[in-house]
């Protein structure tokens, strides 16, 4: 398209200039038309190289896109075998505790109904555990989506033994956090890292909510004995700690997803203080009701 006025041109002028009487005037009219030609000609040729790199960056970068896509894929779908295994374990282990318990218990009928009742709040737990799984897979690698966190809290708490503890909520729950569709499962676990180390005295927990600049910060805390400022790290590692040493692992690793980050600030002795901070833009304040 860009060519064709000049060669239109040439095609025009050819006829009356090349069977001109002043040859010179006929060869400087043909040589500035084949000028003007190449001219174009390197124009055009350059602008299609351009416009051919152009597409080949954005095939590039939806190639990195999707092979990105591909990697986190695959994070989270090891991430979610390692959760099943992980959490079904350690129902496992409240399971033949109990059931240990309800044979020691023999004619006590009031404790083995007790012990009944934890033994199939643990079935269902497990139960419950499988049926998240199946819909996690069904849904393949699902892309992080803005979720309610006070539900994603009050779910949390499904299935656990918090009889004794209070958990307080403070600040607006009325937030919504860009994650991985797992992002229950960090409160999951954080009930559980607090029931299990948070020693007998345990009997409290506070999660606050509260917006500090352009960020939210998320915090849970609880009154038991608290984690020893050498290890205040360590206990992210995968492996790490005195019971499988998934827990706080699969935390960071569901919070990274989406690049929000997690510590723990709390003072040994006073109890545990995970704080989460979700960057600006992945989350966003409700309208009150």
């Amino acid at each position: 398209m860009v060519l064709l006025p000049y060669w239109w041109l040439a095609v025009l002028w050819s006829w009356d200039i090349l069977h001109t009487e002043d040859p010179q005037f006929a060869f400087a009219t043909t040589t500035l038309l084949l000028v003007m030609v190449i001219a174009d000609s390197a124009f055009l040729i350059r602008y299609y190289q351009a416009k051919r790199k152009y597409e080949l960056v954005c095939k590039t970068e939806e190639l990195r896109i999707s092979e990105e896509s591909l990697r986190i894929t695959i994070k989270k779908l090891n991430l979610l075998s390692s959760i099943t295994r992980h959490d079904i374990r350690n129902h496992l282990v409240g399971m033949k505790i109990y059931l240990e318990l309800s044979r020691m218990a023999d004619g006590n009928r009031e404790k083995s109904a007790e012990y009944l009742a934890k033994e199939e709040q643990i079935a269902t737990a497990i139960e419950r555990q499988l049926d998240f799984s199946r819909a996690y897979e069904s849904l393949g690698a699902a892309n992080p989506d803005f979720q309610d966190l006070a539900a994603c809290i009050g779910r949390a708490q499904t299935g656990l033994d918090l009889d004794g503890t209070r958990v307080t909520l403070v600040g607006n729950p009325r937030v919504e956090i860009f994650a991985d569709p797992l992002f229950q499962k960090v409160f999951s676990n954080l009930f559980d890292n607090a029931l299990r180390h948070g020693g007998r005295g345990m009997n409290a927990i506070t999660i606050a909510i509260v917006e500090v600049e352009g960020r939210l910060r998320i915090t849970f805390e609880d009154n038991g004995i608290g984690i020893l400022g050498n290890v205040k790290e360590r206990i992210f590692e995968r492996g790490y700690g005195t019971n499988t040493g998934f827990g706080l692992f699969l935390i960071r690793e569901i919070l990274d997803i989406t690049r929000i980050s997690i510590t723990e600030t709390g003072t040994p002795g006073a109890g545990a203080r995970f704080e989460i901070a979700v960057p600006a833009g992945a989350y966003r304040i409700l309208p009150k009701e």
